[in-house]
């Protein structure tokens, strides 16, 4: 195949892949539906970052910047579309953020010409990723991700000891992004680290996740709530955990908050993983739970187990086992769209509303920790229906 035919065929099926509309699944579980395709894959970012068009240049139109996958991003409703912060990974293996858009949320996403550039601090990164987006009630739409460099104290010979830590940006226009100085906490590591939409007595409050090392949480693990003056140096004093990882749970291993929670007249809406270690890895699920509307760090509601786990085509990819949010869209008529990634290698979206959301974390028992609790609820179930 000849230069033009090449270019012509690869535009034909890109053009194609864009435009194909996404079907919901048939049934579901009655708290959220799945739809059948990824909304964005590595095939979905432009051909003209991934090809030099000159064929003087680029002959055998090979790709000259490989794009490896796109996941872990942050969402929020700009202007009456539907924006995603897409963490997306170069052949590189190093992440940068990229924005798409959608005029429904479900298909059609487009990414924007330009991925965005994050300006570096004075101590660079060396790879970032999974930005949490939240338009806060100061004016401001702050992205928190996480910033990576290699640990000054490994060995020579360990090439993959990090450290992670939150970086923070701000735009008021999701155009130009202002890089403020990082976050600075006394736990050695820290990632998910999430900014409360509202201001809580006077302050800004950070969900975060103490972590002793860059993979284990160690004696850290948990979501935890810190309070700050300003985001402009943030230096958060004291984090209180306010849900712990916990024995033979779907988060043993360790626990981090997802997107920011969402208001609503009940409570606050909370989206975590949760992670355990099988024979085959680390497995990532999602859940719920739901804090006070007036006491933000009170845990009211948390149903037993997960929310989301991956399934079928969602349970391969280059992390496998692994479902992943941090960006979810609440619309104003209650519709609320989850964008979550699977196996660290494309982005999906679900759809459910806040009553949905509500009715699932006020109605749904609690982990009693032992096999025997679980026999109790699943008989009072059973005795409920028999009774009918």
């Amino acid at each position: 195949m000849n230069f033009e035919a090449r270019l012509a065929a690869l535009k034909e099926a890109h053009e194609q892949l864009i435009n194909t509309p996404n079907q919901i699944e048939k049934l579901g579980n009655g708290i959220f539906s799945r739809y059948e395709n990824p909304v964005l894959t590595a095939e979905h970012t432009p051909l003209f970052w991934r090809y030099d068009f000159n064929p003087a240049t680029n002959p055998y139109l090979v790709t000259r910047f490989g794009i490896n996958a796109t996941f872990n991003a942050g969402a929020i409703k700009w202007n009456g579309k539907y924006l995603v912060v897409v963490r997306v990974e170069g052949w590189d293996r190093k992440s940068f953020f990229a924005i798409a858009e959608s005029d429904n949320g479900l298909d059609h996403f487009k990414f924007r010409d330009r991925p965005i550039t994050i300006p570096e601090t004075s101590e660079p990164d060396t790879n970032i990723y999974d930005m949490r987006v939240v338009q806060h009630e100061d004016g401001y739409i702050y992205g928190l991700f996480c910033t990576e460099r290699r640990d000054p104290n490994a060995p020579d010979g360990d090439q993959s000891a990090a450290v992670a830590q939150c970086g923070i940006v701000r735009t008021k226009d999701l155009l130009q992004w202002e890089r403020l100085p990082d976050l600075v906490t006394r736990s050695a590591q820290q990632r998910n680290v999430v900014l409360h939409p509202e201001f809580v007595n006077g302050k800004y409050m950070l969900y975060t996740r103490p972590q002793d090392s860059f993979i284990e949480a160690g004696k850290g693990g948990g979501i935890g709530v810190g309070f700050c003056d300003t985001m402009d140096g943030a230096v958060v004093n004291e984090e209180r955990v306010i849900d712990n990882k916990l024995y033979h749970t779907i988060a043993e291993s360790k626990n981090g908050q997802g997107p920011a929670p969402i208001k609503t007249a009940k409570g606050w809406l909370h989206l975590a993983h949760g992670v355990r270690n099988t024979a085959a890895g680390l497995r990532y699920t999602l859940y719920m739970f739901m804090t006070d509307l007036h006491d933000v760090t009170k845990v009211i509601y948390k149903p037993a187990g997960y929310f989301m786990a991956p399934e079928g085509t969602e349970r391969t990819g280059d992390v496998s086992n692994v479902v992943f949010c941090n960006g979810w869209i609440a619309d104003e008529n209650g519709k609320i769209f989850i964008y979550y990634a699977s196996s660290d290698t494309r982005l999906h979206v679900a759809t459910t509303s806040i009553d949905q959301l509500l009715d699932y974390c006020m109605n749904t028992a609690a982990d009693g920790l032992r096999s025997f609790t679980s026999v109790q609820t699943l008989q009072g179930i059973i005795d409920k229906n028999l009774s009918l």
